[in-house]
């Protein structure tokens, strides 16, 4: 499922399109925001299928080296222990999986499938595949370790795999390491006698409702908002604001005012965090500033209501 800190930064970037395109039909970027979403989830079927890729590949060679009888039995017994890991046979017989592609027609690999061979060439010349394939050791365990690793230290940090992915959606970029953590999230939640679903991209209702709310309020809210931020920062003109700072800074004062069961403090330090990647140096600093003097004032005015203990 895709995290709130997801969320959030699709929804900064669905505001800061609107605003740089001048384009006023809010309900049309909603639905393209839902959209970008949607494809997250595109994005981790498709890294998971890679893992079965690789395994097919591998497969092949074995049962053609087979054939032609160019290895013992002794060293087939070794070079099958990959195509026969039990968790990535668990991805590559998901029904969810299966019918995501199928329905999304996510057949890249097959097109694009020097990919597949270029993750297989790596993954041999790795101590990870030559240590795994050595071991005596055959369990569901040690086979959910290696695919863990595989996927963790060959396919996550792959440059031509990142390049791929963005230059097939440009969103990508940005999704990846949400997507990353994900998928190693799920892989070690495996055991021996699960079955391996997707899952539903949001977490629950709440989540799928935050989306619409954030960024329905955001917009109709901005100039109001934007306007009490200006009001709070004399020393800083409106245009020495950069946009980014500005559309973080009005996105969570929605949050203080609109989602009651959200922390104040985790709001400012999941924008605060945002900036880091997204703005500039200085932003961070500014931000949480701003933030501070916006929810004190906030409080006093009764204009924050907290449901729950801690939540302030």
């Amino acid at each position: 499922m895709i995290s709130r800190r997801l969320i959030r930064i699709k929804v900064m970037q669905s505001v800061y399109a609107m605003i740089k395109s001048h384009n006023e039909d809010f309900i049309k970027q909603e639905r393209f925001l839902k959209h970008s979403l949607l494809k997250v989830l595109d994005l981790y079927v498709l890294n998971l299928q890679l893992l079965v890729e690789v395994q097919k590949l591998a497969s092949k060679k074995v049962s053609y080296y087979n054939n032609k009888n160019l290895i013992t039995k002794e060293s087939l017994k070794v070079n099958t222990k990959f195509v026969e890991n039990r968790l990535i046979k668990k991805i590559a017989d998901s029904i969810s999986i299966k019918n995501r592609m199928i329905s999304n027609k996510l057949n890249n690999w097959e097109e694009s499938n020097k990919y597949v061979r270029v993750i297989f060439d790596e993954l041999q010349k790795s101590e990870l595949y030559i240590n795994y394939m050595s071991s005596d050791s055959d369990s569901f365990s040690s086979d959910k370790e290696f695919a863990i690793s595989f996927f963790k230290e060959i396919i996550a940090p792959n440059e031509h795999l990142t390049a791929y992915f963005e230059d097939t959606l440009i969103s990508w970029f940005d999704d990846i390491p949400y997507v990353n953590t994900w998928i190693l999230k799920a892989l070690n939640k495996q055991t021996i006698d699960s079955i391996f679903t997707i899952g539903s991209l949001y977490k629950d209702e709440d989540d799928e409702e935050f989306v619409s709310v954030l960024f329905r309020k955001s917009i109709l809210k901005r100039e109001e908002f934007k306007n009490y931020m200006q009001e709070r920062t004399p020393n800083w003109a409106s245009e020495r604001v950069a946009d980014v700072d500005s559309i973080l800074i009005t996105t969570a004062m929605v949050e203080f005012i609109y989602f009651p069961s959200i922390p104040t403090r985790v709001t400012i330090n999941e924008y605060i965090e945002i900036s880091k990647d997204y703005s500039t140096d200085k932003s961070s600093v500014f931000i949480n500033g701003v933030l501070d003097k916006i929810y004190k004032d906030f409080t006093k005015n009764k204009k924050i209501v907290k449901i729950g203990r801690g939540l302030v």
